[in-house]
């Protein structure tokens, strides 16, 4: 179960100390062009494909993925 998930578009004001424990974030948008360094932290694969970015298969979410996260989540926050 997922309590929050975070869609970050733009990691320029988003504060990392908002999270809770079962909190998944995924960047989105211009949000790929930041590199996740924790855990529970993916990018959208689309995006960064898009972007022309490498990013580890195991770090990324396809758009598929994260409507399941969506349905899944007790509450969704876009950031």
């Amino acid at each position: 179960m997922v309590n929050t998930l975070w869609l970050v578009r733009k990691l320029g004001d988003f504060s990392s100390e908002l999270l809770s424990d079962g909190d998944i974030v995924i960047l989105i948008q211009d949000g790929v062009l930041r590199w996740p360094t924790r855990r529970g932290w993916y990018v959208c694969a689309e995006d960064a494909k898009a972007r022309n970015l490498k990013v580890p298969e195991e770090m990324m979410k396809s758009y598929d993925e994260i409507v399941d996260l969506i349905e899944k989540a007790q509450r969704v926050v876009v950031w």
